[in-house]
């Protein structure tokens, strides 16, 4: 094969990957827009339910204020909707090039993204965002508070979405230690520096005092641990399913 025969090779099959990627995001980006579409059908009580403790009615400044808050709270479940589609469009995405213990292993992890998702979500929701409130409004007793539903809603979804993200964490390392990227010793190493991002993560969040820093960084670090011991599990499943193929 000459090298222009090659290269036109190399170019067909980056020509495929990429048209195999656009595929994928289509795919998740639909499902998205679909969700969004059916989240705002039941915004209403959405809203209602999330605006149960606030005293009176959220203000507006603008007419076009409360389709921006409704999208919001839409996109939100839209976005843990989302999640599990977006993770399994990437397993079709990489399958091909992964053996047969590693697609079947990698594929598990799917189901378990929606649910961490939702429970990042239900962390920031009933322990961060409280907290970060209850100290906000503890500051604010010189002053006449009288909260918009866009800065209120911004808030609430800025205390909470990061969280979702945060707790695909275990998944993620245990779909990337089944692949071969990453394993146990290799995370461990990176300890010191994942600490380093956690804190400054809860930090940044959190309300300028200790007990709220702790709440937040203890169980982050937990979390870390608990995705080093998961990838030690099918890191030594994955070797050990590997030496029976072989054999």
């Amino acid at each position: 094969m000459t090298e222009h025969e090659q290269g036109q090779e190399q170019e067909l099959h980056l020509l495929e990957h990429l048209t195999e990627l656009r595929k994928r995001i289509l795919i998740t980006l639909g499902t998205f827009l679909v969700a969004l579409c059916a989240a705002f059908l039941y915004v209403e009580p959405l809203y209602e339910m999330l605006t149960r403790d606030v005293e009176g009615q959220l203000q507006v400044l603008g007419p076009t204020d409360v389709i921006w808050v409704y999208f919001m709270i839409a996109g939100v479940i839209a976005l843990a909707v989302t999640m599990p589609v977006a993770g399994f469009q990437v397993w079709r995405f990489v399958v091909p090039g992964l053996s047969t213990v590693e697609r079947r292993a990698s594929l598990a992890y799917i189901p378990a993204i929606g649910g961490l998702f939702l429970a990042g979500l239900a962390f920031g929701y009933f322990i961060v965002y409280p907290m970060v409130l209850s100290f906000l409004d503890s500051l604010s007793n010189h002053f006449i508070t009288a909260y918009t539903a866009e800065k209120y809603f911004r808030f609430m979804i800025n205390m909470t979405v990061p969280f979702g993200v945060l707790f695909e964490m275990p998944v993620v390392i245990m779909f990337l230690t089944s692949i071969g990227i990453l394993n146990p010793l290799r995370l461990s190493k990176m300890r010191k520096i994942a600490y380093l991002l956690l804190t400054i993560a809860a930090v940044t969040i959190t309300p300028p005092d200790f007990v709220s820093d702790i709440l937040v960084i203890v169980p982050l670090f937990l979390l870390y641990e608990i995705s080093i011991g998961l990838s030690r599990m099918v890191y030594h499943k994955r070797l050990n399913k590997l030496e029976l193929i072989s054999e």
